[in-house]
């Protein structure tokens, strides 16, 4: 079967990119895998369309045609960029290191407590998986451009101002 974009039937469903509910008649996206766990059977691992865009844009961009869409131009947009750059699929958001112990996955340097930081997750076997951090100044080298702020933004819920300033600025 062939992925699918079509409204939630219940508000039940979780979002395999953010996490967060997709609310009852959202349009979501369903991307069929085969089911590990069982034979000749599929999966469908529901998305927002946005989240989709951001961490599933080779799959979407394979249904997105086939769907009337409000918000076409904007998911074209990320989607490009996401084929463009494909590190870029990995950014997990934006926070803060609780501590000085993790090491930085472009310059492997340490990231100090408190810096900024940009969680990494790898897409493997129908799952995110965490594979660590870089620094917010390593995104231009890691990800191969700087154009990441709204990416960072958008699945890290509850940045205020002065937080968002001072990633912008980790960025530039």
């Amino acid at each position: 079967m062939a992925h699918i974009i079509e409204p939630a039937s219940s508000g039940r469903a979780k979002c395999r990119g953010c996490g967060k509910p997709i609310g009852k008649d959202t349009l979501r996206f369903g991307e069929r895998l085969p089911n590990p766990f069982a034979d000749e059977s599929e999966m469908t691992l529901w998305f927002h369309l946005n989240c989709a865009a951001y961490k599933r844009p080779e799959s979407l961009q394979e249904v997105i045609d086939s769907a009337e869409l409000a918000n076409r131009s904007e998911l074209d947009n990320i989607i490009a960029t996401g084929l463009a750059f494909h590190r870029v699929q990995r950014i997990n958001g934006v926070e803060q290191a609780p501590s000085g112990r993790a090491r930085c996955r472009a310059c492997q340097e340490m990231i100090a407590k408190g810096a900024w930081r940009i969680p990494l997750v790898y897409f493997e076997e129908g799952m995110f998986n965490a594979s660590g951090t870089i620094h917010v100044g390593c995104a231009g080298d890691y990800f191969e451009t700087t154009e990441v702020l709204e990416r960072l933004l958008f699945f890290s819920a509850g940045l205020d101002a002065e937080a968002v300033a001072q990633v912008q600025d980790a960025l530039d």
